[in-house]
């Protein structure tokens, strides 16, 4: 009966261990699915849209080769179309009967795009010579674009796959199982051949031998010191076989697990989903490249005094601050430059909801290195699809503004019209109503409808300062303060609480004029340096650009409108 249970025991294990081999060789399922194809059109750009990507589940990887450069980006789906706009494109889709990827040519007036590369339009985008291969994770309104230069044909070699679950939960257990079932067995075997051994021989008294003179090595040292030797390598061999089986065992792909194995992604999180909102103008992940690569030109332009290189990134009167100042240090070197755009990290972001253009965001940057370099918002202006984002406004923010609370940047926030009648001010009235505080102070009629705690404008440029002016100018000169709506569009985009968050461009005229015949009129500093004049007869026009932002209240609300920053500087001087 041991001897049968042992047996039974073998062929278990064998059969246990068999199993559960076979499932990691011979019965084991392919780990992924694969598709390729050769597109062979000569279009500027191939698509793949978000259904074929998503064709089966988990990540997508792409694979592109082709001479040259190989680029390859993703992004929203309306928003890939809209830059290719009237080029040609090829749309790579997979067919559902054949299984297969087919390409479709989509005719255009146009045959080349620009250079794709670095467009703040994608999500995030790849770029590699002669061969690229990417692995993302994008939803089905999501699509990927390839190019090469946008001059050249696109690349015409791509492989899409997805992974397969081949794991064999039950290999492991079956394998050591098997084992532990053999060690089982070998237990019965050893048993039985102990069992055989204590009971074999005659049961009868047998008559005594007389014993032989001659010297025999005892049982013990002739037979049970080899056996137990033996049983000791029989027993080790299985031990060291378990362990092994036990150890081949332990990868994830093995054992049954509840957890899912999970993919590299790419920016999963950042990839817009489907919504009945309009979806936001950009991803924290957009902005924060596009703000690093702001950072790095406005650095070099600054350095180098580039107003061209300039004009790439900014606009309005971001821009007509930073040329002017261009201008007055080329003529002054001892007047410095204005305050850097930091690189990051960015600290708040509000995009624009819209699938349209033009396109805002709003974002707020501070350099956590260097504390001499205050916070800094922007905002930010894309105008078409193929675009750059460029800095409309840079405001300095006040030390202790408190911005309002305002949606996640993944829902954004929308842009009011100049003439909102949802505010308890419209960003133009806003202005001229500030400019009027500066230039009366408390006898302004809007005084009581601004917060003054933390306002150091109006210490700055207010009425005590304009007085000041006046009182240090001699008999000969008098002075004139005005102000107009500067050229540059007000923004504003709704706060939680229904208000808006409002960035208006102000311009502040000093005129001074000889009132005497004969008597001429003198500038110095920045004036001189911008105007070039050294004397005037005729008298001097200087006009000050402010940058201003805003918290504005929601029509009908009791709380006041306050000043959360502004950036203020000299954008022209000439004679009158």
């Amino acid at each position: 009966m041991r001897f049968v249970l042992a047996i039974v025991s073998f062929v278990v294990a064998a059969v246990m261990i068999v199993a559960g081999i076979a499932q990691r060789t011979i019965f084991a399922e392919p780990d992924k699915v694969a598709l390729s194809t050769v597109v062979t059109t000569e279009s500027p750009v191939t698509v793949i849209d978000g259904d074929t990507l998503n064709a089966f589940e988990g990540s997508q990887t792409l694979s592109v080769q082709g001479p040259g450069t190989v680029f390859a980006a993703y992004g929203r789906t309306t928003d890939v179309l809209a830059w290719i706009g009237d080029a040609s494109y090829t749309t790579v889709s997979l067919d559902k009967e054949t299984g297969e990827l087919t390409s479709t040519l989509t005719r255009g007036t146009e045959t080349e795009v620009p250079n794709p590369n670095g467009s703040d339009l994608w999500l995030d985008d790849f770029v590699k010579d002669n061969d690229l291969s990417m692995t993302v994770k994008v939803p089905s309104n999501v699509s990927i674009i390839i190019a090469s230069d946008g001059t050249e044909p696109a690349p015409v070699d791509i492989a899409l796959s997805w992974p397969l679950d081949n794991s064999t939960p039950w290999a492991g257990p079956l394998i050591v199982g098997g084992a532990i079932v053999l060690l089982l067995g070998l237990g019965f075997l050893l048993w039985a051949i102990n069992h055989m051994r204590s009971s074999r021989g005659p049961r009868r008294k047998m008559p005594k031998v007389p014993r032989q003179p001659i010297y025999k090595p005892t049982k013990k040292a002739a037979v049970d010191k080899p056996a137990s030797g033996r049983r000791r390598g029989m027993i080790a061999v299985p031990i060291v076989l378990v362990g092994a089986l036990a150890l081949s065992g332990c990868s994830p792909e093995f054992w049954p697990s509840d957890q899912k194995a999970t993919a590299p992604s790419a920016s999963a999180s950042e990839a817009p989903v489907d919504s009945q909102l309009s979806p936001p103008a950009a991803t924290v992940r957009q902005i924060e490249k596009i703000v690093a690569r702001i950072s790095s030109v406005a650095k070099k332009a600054d350095a180098d005094r580039n107003g061209e290189l300039l004009a790439t990134r900014f606009d309005g009167a971001a821009l007509e601050l930073r040329l002017a100042n261009y201008t007055i240090r080329g003529a002054d070197p001892s007047i410095g430059a204005l305050p850097a755009i930091p690189e990051g990290p960015v600290k708040l972001t509000l995009p624009q909801q819209t699938d349209t253009w033009p396109r805002t965001v709003f974002a707020v940057i501070q350099d956590d290195k260097d504390d001499t370099i205050p916070p800094v918002a922007l905002f930010l202006v894309q105008q078409d699809p193929r675009s750059d984002y460029k800095v409309s406004y840079a405001i300095t923010l006040e030390p202790s503004a408190v911005l309002p609370e305002v949606a996640p940047a993944s829902v954004g926030a929308a842009r009011l019209a100049p003439d909102s009648g949802l505010l308890k001010s419209t960003p133009d009235d806003t202005a001229e109503a500030y400019a009027d505080i500066l230039e009366k102070d408390v006898d302004s009629d809007a005084y009581l409808d601004f917060d003054t705690e933390g306002d150091s404008l109006r210490a700055a440029v207010g009425l005590a300062a304009k007085q000041q002016i006046r009182s240090s100018l001699p008999a000969t000169a008098s002075v004139a303060f005005s102000h107009e709506l500067g050229a540059a569009d007000p923004i504003a985009l709704a706060t939680n609480d229904a208000g808006a968050i409002v960035a208006v461009n102000l311009n502040e005229i000093t005129t001074v004029q000889p009132v005497e015949a004969g008597a001429a009129v003198n500038p110095t500093g920045q004036v001189k340096a911008l105007s070039g004049l050294a004397i005037s007869t005729k008298g001097i026009r200087a006009t000050y650009g402010d940058q201003l932002l805003f918290y504005v209240p929601a029509a009908g609300s009791d709380a006041k409108i306050v000043l959360l920053g502004y950036s203020v500087g000299l954008v022209k001087a000439g004679e009158i």
